[in-house]
């Protein structure tokens, strides 16, 4: 069962942990939450799923619990040992835990071969982390599923539209890769302590051909959105050989977007289209 609010206090102070604001350590205590959380994962036995920040294992007990084959990073050091002894030992082989910084390992050390047969992601993941983190989730095997807890900032830049404040780089790596579904919002008082922020809880479903960058059209378009007021005639001018600026300029026009355009106007799917004149598909 999760950890009620009182239980988690207690375990806190039994473990002399302060809750540490800059790792975004806002504890889940509301069962349904965790619970939701499973059931929008469509968590099964023999599932292999990724958490990142599992904290005092409120998540990680009910994954495991389900019959779910979890890999979990936690940065924090009082939080992994206490993991470690409490509840890794009751699920042998079921619960792989390390110690590190989730960008770092954004699989929690989940090996490649086996990521590439399948895996999902459920976390309560940390504001700080996000869009780093999401940014090494994209670059290897990609999840069928992720259902993360999210800031409502994050959840913003992740599902936000073109043309649009929000929308950016991210957006369009993200949305290119995954479908995304409404989001629910999450009350503050679901957490200890309680955030100052709105949460939500979001689902990323892989789509049937997700398509992934190269990292040459991702520095482009994280550039392209640095400078967003700049045009993109004088962006691709500046950025591009006269060849691949011609090419990259005709899309655009062939869509309607002059050079007079910006780079938070262009849509998730013509960017693709630049990216494929460039390079060539790159459907995973």
């Amino acid at each position: 069962m999760p950890l009620t609010p009182t239980e988690t206090r207690a375990l806190l102070n039994q473990l002399g942990h302060r809750p540490k604001r800059f790792l975004g350590q806002n504890f889940l205590v509301d069962g349904n939450i965790v619970r939701k959380s499973l059931e929008l994962g469509g968590v099964a036995a023999g599932d292999v799923v990724v958490e990142v920040g599992p904290g005092l294992g409120t998540l990680t007990g009910a994954l495991v619990a389900a019959g779910a084959e979890v890999w979990a990073v936690e940065k924090d050091r009082v939080l992994h040992q206490h993991l470690a002894h409490a509840l890794q030992p009751e699920f042998p082989g079921r619960l792989h835990l390390i110690e590190g910084d989730a960008v770092d390992c954004p699989l929690a050390g989940l090996p490649e071969a086996k990521a590439a047969s399948g895996y999902k992601i459920i976390a309560n993941l940390p504001y700080a982390i996000s869009t780093p983190w999401m940014d090494a989730v994209l670059s290897g095997p990609l999840p069928s599923r992720m259902v993360l807890m999210l800031q409502r900032e994050a959840a913003a830049r992740y599902t936000a539209r073109s043309g649009t404040k929000d929308f950016g780089a991210i957006s369009i790596f993200l949305q290119a890769a995954f479908d995304i579904r409404p989001g629910f919002r999450v009350a503050a008082s679901c957490f200890h302590p309680r955030p100052e922020v709105d949460s939500c809880l979001q689902v990323f479903e892989r789509k049937p051909t997700p398509f992934r960058f190269q990292p040459a059209v991702k520095a482009l378009v994280r550039l392209c959105f640095q400078q967003r007021r700049k045009q993109m005639g004088a962006v691709l001018r500046q950025r591009l050989d006269s060849g691949a600026g011609a090419s990259w300029s005709a899309s655009l026009a062939g869509a309607g977007f002059g050079p007079q355009s910006r780079a938070e106007d262009i849509p998730v799917a013509l960017w693709q289209k630049l990216a494929v004149n460039q390079y060539g598909a790159t459907a995973v």
